[in-house]
């Protein structure tokens, strides 16, 4: 080769460089990098750039752009202290009232979500405006996440549980949410206040207002909603289904199709509660299930319609119970609640 054509070989190489490193810098280039936008219409080369595993921080997860303005609320952190270098596989460790905490759910679930964003997906909602969060800043740690199902199609709102003192959305709340979306319902999971029951409750009750003020935006069905809670989730999802939103603001809206409750204590009912599915295991140490059987019953003689499931062998707080006896539990309340549901 003679002495010019390297020469003009090793131009045509640089310039070529040049190029490449021009439209990196482009806005929007299509180029792969180790984040996902959660813009809408966002392009990704490959969905596992930004993917967690359980080496992943608890860092990674609330500073990951996908999440960019909540991911404080995707695990159950709370304004509670925590190191911010915790692996993800030690994720159980923040959720002390919950049991069966997999890390590797875990993680599936934040990945789940990441790829809803990179597909576009609006996965958060505020349901409080910035108004009503400058009178009251605690509002400012609500929101409501979104599990899209088909347009059209009836919602569910799932309040996780955690002593009102934590908000355990990434075991009982999200996996719950997936599983209502690729049946084809819209679901929601309710990011709330931490403190107490009153609170909470206004925060459910004002989320169910948001949701109807935006249903064609949405694109869910206001008819024949469901309310899902487990644990002190499931007392807000009780008390709403007595009282209606109605009873926690001043919301002119219909009490729930159906209430979804498990592993709750909650003893109250009025003889005008909807329909109502109780999922409870026998070895739960915090709730006493004598106190669940008698509401069951007491419910059943007041002629309101009760699916009662109680299984051995698993203790408070086990989510969709994967790998228990509970496992599939979440079919049987989606089949009540499809029972219910207006044609």
């Amino acid at each position: 080769m003679s002495k010019e054509l390297r020469i003009n070989r090793r131009i045509r190489v640089f310039l070529s460089l040049l190029i490449v490193v021009f439209l990196c810098r482009l806005p929007g280039a299509l180029v792969a990098d180790d984040h996902v936008s959660n813009k809408p219409g966002a392009f990704i080369v490959s969905k596992n750039k930004g993917h967690m595993d359980t080496n992943s921080s608890i860092r990674d997860v609330v500073s990951h752009p996908s999440f960019e303005g909540f991911g404080q609320f995707i695990l159950p952190l709370d304004n509670r202290a925590y190191d911010e270098n915790m692996p993800l596989r030690r994720v159980g460790s923040l959720l002390p009232y919950h049991s069966h905490v997999e890390p590797e759910a875990v993680v599936d679930t934040i990945n789940y979500m990441i790829d809803q964003v990179a597909e576009g997906k609006i996965i958060f909602c505020n349901f409080y405006t910035e108004r009503q969060k400058q009178e009251n800043p605690a509002k400012r740690n609500t929101g409501l996440f979104f599990f899209k199902g088909k347009p059209g199609a009836p919602f569910a709102i799932v309040c996780p549980g955690g002593g009102f003192s934590y908000v355990g959305s990434v075991h009982e709340g999200f996996p719950h949410a997936t599983q209502l979306s690729k049946k084809g319902y819209n679901a929601f999971v309710l990011q709330y206040r931490v403190g107490g029951e009153r609170v909470a409750c206004e925060d459910l009750a004002a989320a169910i207002s948001y949701i109807f003020k935006h249903a064609e935006s949405l694109g869910v069905s206001t008819k024949d909603y469901s309310v899902w809670g487990s644990s002190a989730g499931a007392r807000m999802a009780a008390q709403i289904g007595s009282y209606g939103p109605a009873g926690y603001g001043n919301y002119d809206l219909p009490r729930p199709r159906v209430v979804v409750m498990a592993y709750t204590g909650h003893s109250s009912f009025t003889r005008n509660d909807p329909p109502t599915f109780v999922v409870q295991g026998e070895n739960d140490g915090i709730v006493n299930v004598s106190t669940v059987d008698r509401r069951v019953n007491a419910m059943r003689n007041a002629g309101i319609e009760v699916e009662y499931r109680k299984y051995r062998n698993i203790g408070h707080g086990f989510g969709l119970g994967i790998g228990t006896d509970a496992e599939g539990w979440i079919v049987y309340a989606v089949e009540f609640w499809e029972k219910h549901i207006s044609e």
